[in-house]
């Protein structure tokens, strides 16, 4: 089997077994199923032994057998190298892309409104933004450094803290002054309006919800269940800024509308800090390639600079 084609072989064996699919494996190799199909079975042929048993518990998927399973680490790790290498050689010769993952909306409420700082200062990386709240596969999607919101711990990625936040009620001016604001002298009072909840990842074991709040501020048993529910931060804090209700913003996402009188925050007294961080992220073998280092430090003085650490 020539080089290339055994490189080829190599990719799609792995994606197939990481998919247990040589129709999701062609997806994210950007070809057919029967080119993967193609090359698998030629890497078969020419090791003289089969990679794949055939699961038939429910839907059929491919299922690496015990030697491929002995193999992947290493393969894994070795085509990881090779892809260093070949940023390497891109570095070489120009700064080239930077590919960022971050959710839609830390996008529209945070990044974005700073990005050209960035820009100014790395004049030869092309930022290419890809907005998820998908936990995208790093390598597969050629990700090369993201921020993503939890508890600091992902697979195969080194996270780095970038910023805490904390968690308070907010509303527009205009609905506190139509709702006569000094009313709202106790925060059981609040559980009487209409409240916006962000479920943007709410499935995140610790994420702030009303109820958190409402117990963290001394009332037990608000009732919190009905309102209007939305699952983008920056739509949620829209919401409120539109008089819709209102709304348990999260401090990094809120901090620019409140500072520019959109929003006011209500029950300052009440501190509440989100068990959860923001944090940059990235595969270890990448940490050296110099575009993601300066888009790495970047982001972290950027972070200091609003007070956000």
């Amino acid at each position: 089997m020539k080089s290339p084609v055994y490189l080829n072989a190599m990719r799609a064996f792995e994606a197939s077994a990481r998919h247990q699919s040589f129709s999701a494996a062609a997806e994210e190799l950007s070809v057919t199923p029967a080119a993967v199909g193609q090359l698998v079975r030629g890497l078969e042929e020419w090791l003289g032994t089969a990679l794949f048993v055939r699961s038939s518990a429910g839907r059929a998927r491919l299922v690496p057998n015990e030697i491929a399973e002995r193999a992947l680490p290493d393969i894994r790790a070795g085509l990881d190298r090779l892809s260093l290498g070949l940023e390497r050689l891109k570095e070489a010769s120009s700064s080239g892309v930077l590919t960022v993952t971050v959710s839609p909306a830390f996008a529209a409420k945070w990044l974005l409104p700073r990005i050209e700082r960035f820009q100014s200062a790395c004049p030869d990386t092309d930022v290419r933004l890809d907005t998820s709240l998908k936990l995208l596969d790093f390598q597969a999607q050629r990700i090369d450094i993201g921020v993503r919101y939890g508890a600091g711990t992902w697979p195969g990625l080194a996270a780095e803290k970038l910023m805490d936040e904390e968690i308070y009620p907010v509303c527009s001016p205009r609905l506190a002054l139509l709702k006569k604001r000094p009313k709202w002298r106790e925060p059981r009072e609040l559980a009487r309006e209409t409240l916006i909840h962000d479920l943007s990842v709410d499935s995140e074991a610790g994420f702030a919800s009303w109820s958190a709040w409402f117990a963290n501020a001394g009332v037990q048993k608000a009732s919190v269940q009905r309102g209007l529910k939305i699952n983008n931060s920056a739509a949620v804090l829209q919401a409120a800024i539109d008089g819709q209700g209102i709304a348990l913003a999260r401090s990094v996402m809120a901090r620019d509308d409140i500072s520019a009188g959109r929003l006011i925050r209500l029950f300052p007294e009440v501190s509440f800090t989100s068990p959860l961080a923001y944090y940059v992220v990235y595969r270890p073998e990448g940490a050296s390639l110099r575009r993601l280092a300066a888009f790495r430090d970047w982001l972290m003085r950027e972070a200091r600079a609003s007070g956000s650490r």
